[in-house]
């Protein structure tokens, strides 16, 4: 099974919740790897390095159960942020070398395709909605995969990744949210982040 699952722990958000996190206020976060800049609303908590390991493992094992293979996880989390229950922003990077790896347009929609798949094994009654397209942020492109999910009980949950490649590395953003207000002022943080070049 591929090993570029950046996005596994936000599988698993719904199994089981995070706690012990650390309250934060509107904060500027600056990744040094890829000179990138974003500022965090207010309201967003920390979540710790121990408990998204936590998670990440049980988002491994869904996706395990659903394609019965082993999910090797290389990503290195540069942040996560929890606002409530349901609502998360993550970002990520890992290596990816072409040579070795293949196409990476190839290889991001083979995971939009396990993305799908997992949420489908795993959420079998939930009404599921899925596009791709590119977004362009700072006058980079990113591909774009969003799914969104409507559970039996009306709650929406709208799930979106973003990657492309600097280099060697590739680099993802994961926002999940069930409220409509926080989805707007991650997008709009995310949206307006800047990477200096």
């Amino acid at each position: 099974m591929k090993k570029y699952f950046n996005f596994l722990p936000i599988l698993i958000v719904f199994i089981a919740s995070c706690k012990g996190q650390t309250k934060t206020e509107k904060k500027t976060v600056h990744n040094k790897d890829f000179e990138w800049t974003i500022n965090i609303p207010a309201g967003f908590d920390t979540v710790s390095v121990e408990k998204w390991a936590k998670i990440q493992n049980r988002g491994a094992e869904a996706i395990e159960k659903t394609y019965d293979g082993k999910v090797e996880n290389n990503a290195k989390t540069i942040f996560v942020f929890q606002n409530d229950q349901f609502n998360y922003f993550e970002s990520n990077y890992q290596l990816f070398d072409s040579t070795k790896d293949g196409n990476y347009l190839e290889s991001f929609r083979e995971v939009n395709n396990v993305i799908y798949g997992t949420f489908e094994a795993q959420m079998k009654s939930a009404k599921l909605d899925s596009s791709s397209s590119t977004q362009t942020i700072d006058g980079l492109v990113f591909q774009k995969f969003k799914v969104l999910i409507t559970f039996p009980n009306k709650m929406v949950m709208n799930w979106q990744m973003f990657g492309r490649l600097f280099g060697k590395k590739e680099f993802t953003v994961n926002i999940m949210t069930v409220d409509r207000q926080k989805e707007k002022e991650l997008l709009d943080c995310w949206l307006n982040s800047k990477f200096e070049k």
